[in-house]
C-alpha cells in the first residue's frame, strides 16, 4: 500500500512536484458553460514519484494518469491512478540473466485508446492496458505478437483505422515497424535497418508512407545502467527516411538532413505533386545539448534549448539525397497536436504551447498555427501559470454543437493549467476557432495536478 503521508526524497518546482496518493473527488466546480457535446473522459500521463522514492532522473519516475470524466455540461469527477508497471511493483528493466523485462517501465509518457484498449506507453516498453476508471489491467503485447517496446507516438490513420507504431531498442533489432489493423490485432511487423539505437521518440505517416527520423542522439554503453543512457553523438549524422507502408517489406529511401533533433512531430502528408511535407519541432545541436543537461540533472538554473518549428521536403520521385529544409517560425513551442482526422494528410492547423519546458521562464500560451496563411493566434496565461499539451477534439456535431458545415478548427482544446508553485490546477476548454478569447469553460480540480506530458480526449463510445 502506498502510505499518502510519506514524502519524495527530492523535490522539483512547483508545477512539476509529484502527488503523494490517489485520490477520487466527485462534482467538480465548473466556470462558464462546458460544450455538452463534450461527453467523455480527458486523460493525461506523466511521470509521479512514489513516497519515499530516491531516484537520478524524476522524470523517468512512475506513470501517473489523471482523468477528468465530462457529461452533459458537467465535470463529474476526477480521479488519479499510478500505472501498475512491473518497474512499480520493484522489477527490475534488465534482468539477473541480461535479458530486458519489457513490462517493468514507467509507462509515463501518453495514454491513448485502439479499439477496446485504453494503452499506457513508455517508448523503452510493452504498452499497459488500463481501465476507463483508470485501474491497471496489465502489460499488452497484442496477444504474444509484440516482441519489442512500443513508441509513445503512434500514428492512427483516420481513413483505414490502422495503428501504425515502432519500436527502438539499444540491441538489435535496433528499430521495427509494427501495424495494428482497425480491430487491434498486430498484423504486420518488419525490421528496419539503421546502424545503432538511436533515441527515435517520434515519427510519421501519411497516406502511403512512413517517415523515419534517424537522429544524433544514440545509445551509449558508458552511460547503460543510467535512467537516460542516450547522447548526442556528432558523428552519427542526421536522415529522414520514407518507407511505403503499403508494400510488404518496402525498403527505406534516406534523405539527409542538417543535424537536429526531433522529440515531437506536427504532421506529414503527401502534397499534390506527390513530395513529402513534413512538419516538426526542430531542436539544433547547441539547443539539445542545453535541453538534455536540464532534463537529466533536473537543475532548474540552468539554460533550456529553444524548439522552434520546422519543415521538411523530400521528393520520393526526385533523385536527390537532401532534403529541402525551412524554418517555420522563431518562437520557442513544444508538444504540437492537430485535428486527428487529418494526420498523415494536408491539414491547416498545428496548436503547440509556449513555455512548457522545466525551468522555462517565457510565459505560457497555446499557439495556433495556420498553416496555409503563415499566420499565429494565441492564448496567453498568466505569468504564475504553467500549461500542458493543448489536446484538439473536433465538435462531434452533436447536442448543443453549433449547426452548419464544420471546419478543420471546429472544436476545442483541452490543457490542465497549473498554478507555477504547484498549489491549484484546472481543466480549460477552450473554442480552437478564437483562442485569444480565452475559455468557454475551466474546472477547478481538486488539487495541483503536476505538468505532465501527453494525453488524450477518449470519447464515450456510442
Amino acid at each position: 500500500m502506498i502510505d499518502a503521508d510519506s514524502v519524495a526524497k527530492y523535490d522539483l518546482p512547483g508545477h512539476l512536484r509529484s502527488v503523494p496518493d490517489e485520490i477520487e473527488v466527485t462534482g467538480l466546480p465548473v466556470t462558464g458553460a462546458l460544450p455538452p457535446e463534450l461527453t467523455g473522459r480527458y486523460v493525461r500521463n506523466g511521470p509521479n514519484a512514489l513516497p519515499g522514492q530516491t531516484t537520478a532522473q524524476p522524470l523517468a519516475g512512475p506513470g501517473m494518469l489523471h482523468g477528468v470524466r465530462l457529461r452533459a455540461g458537467r465535470a463529474e469527477w476526477y480521479r488519479n491512478r499510478w500505472v501498475r508497471t512491473g518497474a512499480f511493483q520493484g522489477r527490475s528493466f534488465v534482468t539477473a540473466d541480461g535479458r530486458l523485462d519489457l513490462t517493468a517501465t514507467s509507462a509515463n509518457t501518453h495514454v491513448m485508446r485502439h479499439a477496446d484498449r485504453i494503452l499506457a506507453l513508455v517508448e523503452v516498453g510493452l504498452p499497459h492496458e488500463v481501465t476507463p476508471t483508470l485501474d491497471t489491467v496489465g502489460p499488452c503485447d497484442f496477444g504474444g505478437r509484440l516482441t519489442t517496446a512500443m513508441t509513445a507516438h503512434p500514428k492512427l490513420d483516420p481513413v483505414t483505422g490502422e495503428l501504425h507504431f515502432f519500436g527502438y531498442g539499444m540491441r538489435p533489432p535496433y528499430l521495427t515497424y509494427h501495424r495494428l489493423d482497425a480491430a487491434g490485432a498486430l498484423v504486420h511487423s518488419q525490421e528496419i535497418e539503421v546502424p545503432t539505437g538511436t533515441m527515435m521518440h517520434d515519427f510519421a505517416i501519411t497516406e502511403h508512407y512512413v517517415v523515419w527520423l534517424d537522429l544524433p542522439v544514440t545509445f551509449q554503453w558508458g552511460l547503460a545502467g543510467g535512467p537516460v543512457p542516450y547522447q548526442w553523438d556528432d558523428a552519427y549524422g542526421a536522415r529522414l527516411g520514407i518507407m511505403r507502408h503499403d508494400e510488404p517489406g518496402a525498403r527505406v529511401r534516406w534523405f539527409g538532413i542538417d543535424p537536429c533533433y526531433v522529440f515531437h512531430v506536427g504532421n506529414a502528408y503527401e502534397d499534390a505533386e506527390g513530395r513529402i511535407v513534413l512538419d516538426a519541432v526542430r531542436y539544433a545541436p547547441a539547443d539539445f545539448a542545453a535541453m538534455w543537461r536540464v532534463a537529466r540533472a533536473m537543475d532548474m538554473t540552468l539554460a533550456a534549448g529553444r524548439s522552434v518549428l520546422h519543415r521538411w521536403i523530400l521528393d520520393p520521385a526526385g533523385t536527390g539525397v537532401t532534403a529541402r529544409e525551412e524554418q517555420l517560425d522563431d518562437r520557442s513551442v513544444e508538444m504540437p497536436t492537430m485535428n486527428d482526422t487529418r494526420v498523415g494528410r494536408p491539414a491547416r492547423y498545428l496548436y503547440t504551447i509556449i513555455g512548457g519546458a522545466p525551468n522555462s521562464q517565457d510565459d505560457c500560451a497555446i499557439v495556433k498555427y495556420d498553416i496555409e496563411s503563415g499566420k499565429s493566434t494565441s492564448y496567453d496565461l498568466a505569468p504564475e501559470v504553467a500549461i500542458g499539451e493543448a489536446v484538439f477534439v473536433p465538435s462531434s456535431g452533436g447536442p448543443g454543437a453549433p449547426e452548419g458545415p464544420r471546419g478543420e478548427d471546429d472544436g476545442w482544446l483541452i490543457s490542465i493549467a497549473t498554478l507555477r508553485d504547484g498549489s491549484a490546477s484546472q481543466l480549460l476548454v477552450l473554442d480552437a476557432t478564437d483562442l485569444p478569447a480565452g475559455p468557454v469553460a475551466s474546472v477547478e480540480l481538486p488539487r495541483g495536478v503536476p505538468t505532465g506530458f501527453h494525453g488524450s480526449w477518449l470519447p464515450d463510445e456510442v
